[in-house]
């Protein structure tokens, strides 16, 4: 399992195959029983140094903000990584100030964390990881539970982070968010990665969607029937936007 630099990677599959496990193994919080880790063309080693390396580097999101925030106040929770690292106060709290800008959540800075709402607790986790300046930024169910505003909001901000070269990994169950969205995808079944490849060609293998209980997007779903009723051209891919989708129809002959 190789994940591209600097793209967007979903990570697909059923509850209980592995996709959370996989991650806690990615920056160290797990230790494979056989195989290795490699980052950076490096083997993962378990040593004190090394993780800490590792986690400046490559950050989790966990599904559930509750489980990952523990400080009194938004700009102490946010503050909390970097000061382990050792830096100076001016150069810490300017990276929860950039973390707290790009995740605009700078007013909810003194607020109390348990008084925030399930979005903004999920805004200040991300955040937690931002003040980190993370090269991977690994999301699990970045939108579960979250309405749609909200979800937008965050998928919003992973791409402007990806514009300034962080890698993305996230899991997720909505396949529709995935086809849309992500440069690469995995599918996972039963601890092992079933199937890999561009959205395009992953959402048009069968075997692999049945097998891994997985549905096909909806764009996808519809564009099959234009196709198969000539309202479209039946040799392009298919579109990746509702917005294409209705381009596509204008323009049909």
């Amino acid at each position: 399992m190789g994940i591209p630099k600097g793209k967007k990677t979903a990570v697909l599959g059923p509850n209980g195959a592995g996709k959370t496990t996989i991650f806690l193994h990615f920056n160290g919080i797990l230790k494979p029983t056989k195989g290795k880790i490699r980052f950076a063309g490096r083997d993962i080693c378990y040593s004190h140094a090394f993780l800490l390396e590792l986690r400046k580097n490559v950050g989790i999101v966990f599904q559930d903000p509750d489980t990952q925030l523990f400080s009194a106040s938004v700009l102490q929770e946010i503050s909390f990584g970097p000061l382990n690292l050792g830096l100076s106060r001016e150069n810490v709290l300017r990276r929860v100030n950039q973390a707290m800008a790009a995740t605009e959540i700078v007013e909810l800075k003194d607020r109390p964390t348990h008084f925030l709402s399930y979005g903004q607790k999920k805004l200040v986790s991300i955040a937690d990881i931002l003040a980190m300046q993370p090269t991977v930024l690994i999301c699990d169910e970045p939108t579960a539970w979250l309405d749609p505003g909200n979800a937008a909001r965050i998928m919003d901000l992973f791409d402007r982070i990806n514009q300034e070269g962080v890698t993305i990994i996230f899991s997720t169950h909505d396949v529709d968010l995935a086809y849309s969205w992500a440069d690469y995808i995995f599918v996972m079944n039963q601890g092992l990665v079933a199937g890999e490849g561009i959205p395009e060609e992953v959402f048009q293998n069968e075997s692999l969607l049945k097998e891994a209980d997985l549905n096909k997007p909806w764009l996808i779903d519809v564009y099959d029937e234009l196709k198969r009723k000539r309202w479209v051209v039946a040799d392009m891919p298919p579109p990746k936007t509702r917005q294409e989708l209705m381009s596509r129809i204008s323009n049909s002959p």
